[in-house]
């Protein structure tokens, strides 16, 4: 797979969001992603160091998925942080949990580098791989990739906050239906010679899974924002009708006018928005365990 240059987030923007996040990822996964990890062989730890989990968080940002799942899985966790930004890598590494749910250690390593090149040798001996706000980013190519070498490593995959395609904002707009579709075609974009999958990324990550003869299970992972997220849902406005007038310039002067009223509302704590996004969780059939 190539690996042309990723996008880049703001540490401020991941900050920003991450309770959002932390409050819509689906814990429901958790309990048949722990059953399966229970029904393997006890992993191996290093020599002379505790057993545990081997969890490879891909496109860590500044670690958000390390602190809301590590202090809720049990046992050792050897975390390994990978992302392209040494700047985000740093932080991540700096403010991971050292302990998970039981008390056992947790330790945190990094690794610089395109997650598009990592294959199913680089993931042996994976316990689990995890992501977050990811799976909308790739291409079709790059899903499949992506599955071929969590199943090929046998590894476990919790892939979360995928863009779903849906947004709802109360009271409603008659602009809103305009930009949400204006978005959408800019997240399906051509970026660099790569047709990114947007909204359609879990059903082609439903597929991939699948094929290779995974059990596939998805949830509902929505941010819901009102006043107390006032800050976070106004950055999230700019950023969303930013990308539709990006993706239609002839949306303007429309979108200029429905930001800075939407703004207002917002500022005014009359606004709540839902934002849908999708958890996945595939499960290997090679070393199938209860799923229930």
């Amino acid at each position: 797979m190539s690996a042309p240059e990723r996008p880049r987030f703001a540490p401020r923007w991941l900050e920003l969001r991450e309770r959002a996040d932390a409050a819509a990822r689906a814990p429901e996964l958790l309990r048949p992603l722990l059953a399966w990890l229970e029904a393997q062989p006890a992993p191996e730890g290093p020599p002379g160091g505790p057993r545990g989990l081997v969890i490879r968080d891909l496109g860590c940002g500044i670690g958000s998925m390390g602190r809301w799942l590590g202090v809720r899985l049990p046992g050792p966790q050897q975390w390994v942080l990978h992302d392209l930004d040494p700047a985000l890598l740093a932080l991540a590494g700096a403010r991971m949990p050292v302990t998970a749910a039981d008390g056992t250690p947790v330790t945190a390593t990094t690794a610089r580098g395109d997650l598009a090149a990592l294959t199913a040798d680089d993931l042996a001996g994976t316990s689990l791989v995890t992501a977050s706000a990811l799976l909308d980013l790739l291409t079709h190519d790059e899903v499949e990739d992506l599955a071929e070498a969590c199943m090929g490593a046998g590894s476990p995959a919790l892939l979360a906050l995928s863009v779903a395609g849906r947004v709802e904002l109360t009271p409603a707009d008659p602009f809103d239906a305009e930009i949400a579709d204006a978005f959408n075609d800019h997240q399906r974009r051509t970026d660099q010679g790569r047709a990114l999958l947007g909204p359609d990324a879990i059903a082609a990550a439903v597929a991939a899974f699948e094929r290779r003869g995974a059990t596939v299970l998805v949830q509902s992972s929505p941010w819901r924002l009102g006043c107390a997220e006032s800050a976070l849902t106004a950055e999230w406005l700019r950023g969303w009708v930013g990308a539709a007038h990006a993706q239609r310039p002839e949306l303007a002067p429309e979108a200029v006018a429905y930001l800075r009223r939407r703004l207002e509302e917002c500022a005014a704590g009359e606004l709540t928005v839902a934002v849908y996004h999708t958890d996945l969780l595939a499960l290997p059939r090679q070393r199938s365990g209860s799923v229930g």
